[in-house]
């Protein structure tokens, strides 16, 4: 990253790292508000083969998909971003891990993608997806296999807290907040 000209690029840039990450939490936890919120109205999404369209529609596609799906961890990895004016382009490595686990033959999933964004700041407003582009780099599946270190994390797996979807992950619980 070239050295950043002012303070405000440097919010830019962090503004634009938080909806990504932002993003990657609403696929996890199933909160479509924060996915809805990542695109401006007339935004395009080409998830690389799997839905090319305006993002409403995909969007609209994941209010259903997502409370049911398995679960899931996108990570985020390596961001580019190139700031010119009130547009920027990114470059966002997403390392996915799912479960697969409510099938016959159950396997985890493991995915290496990349999203390519085009990002704009529109009525000085926040950043937000005018066109984003996916490209999948691999895959990798195996048998589930969840032992929690054959034992040595947790003995007893069934105690153990557990990822969920929005509202039922600890994310959304109103201890977080309390005073």
């Amino acid at each position: 990253m070239a050295r950043p000209k002012s303070v405000e690029e440097l919010f830019d840039r962090q503004e634009i790292y938080d909806l990504l990450v932002n993003y990657a939490r609403g696929a996890d936890r199933g909160d479509i508000t924060l996915i809805e919120n990542a695109y401006h109205d007339d935004a395009i999404e080409d998830h690389g083969g799997t839905f090319m369209g305006p993002a409403s529609e995909y969007v609209d596609l994941l209010r259903t998909v997502l409370p049911k799906a398995p679960r899931m961890s996108h990570i985020v990895t390596n961001i580019n971003i190139e700031l010119d004016g009130d547009r920027a382009y990114t470059e966002c490595y997403f390392l996915t891990f799912s479960r697969r686990e409510k099938i016959e033959d159950p396997f985890d999933s493991f995915t290496m993608a990349r999203v390519i964004d085009r990002m704009e700041r529109r009525d000085s407003g926040p950043w937000k997806i005018a066109h984003r582009r996916l490209a999948w780099d691999w895959n990798h599946e195996m048998p589930l296999n969840e032992s929690w270190g054959r034992g040595e994390i947790a003995p007893n797996p069934a105690k153990l807290t557990r990822g969920a979807k929005k509202p039922d992950d600890i994310l959304y619980g109103s201890w977080l907040r309390a005073k």
